[in-house]
């Protein structure tokens, strides 16, 4: 019969099994220091939600409108998944033939900065 240690593991001794999660994220102690960059977060997101605002509010001013600005928005979703399963698809032609991908784009005819 073998008898099982369990504080034993095959590379050494085991670490404390009961011991207390440590994150391996750093956390600042000072909350002080946690209250100013939270407010430097909050500070560059208004900044970012104004920036926002005013090219939507250009984008209005030249004749868009939302319905316009959300149809565009549909479409570049559209290609980009039609995008992604074309990359797919050469990607698994490029292995069925045995070349890279890059040699398939100049067969078709595709730029690779596309």
């Amino acid at each position: 019969m073998v008898k099982i240690d369990c504080n034993q593991t095959p590379l050494g001794p085991s670490r404390k099994l009961n011991a207390s999660f440590k994150s391996p994220l750093k956390t600042s102690l000072d909350p002080e220091l946690d209250s100013a960059g939270l407010q430097l977060q909050v500070e560059n997101l208004r900044k970012k939600c104004d920036d926002l605002d005013r090219q939507i509010a250009e984008l209005l001013s030249e004749g868009y409108t939302l319905k316009e600005l959300d149809q565009h928005i549909d479409q570049l979703h559209e290609y980009n998944d039609i995008k992604d399963v074309g990359q797919l698809l050469l990607g698994k032609l490029a292995v069925i033939r045995g070349v890279t991908t890059r040699e398939l784009y100049s067969e078709f005819g595709l730029d690779l900065e596309d």
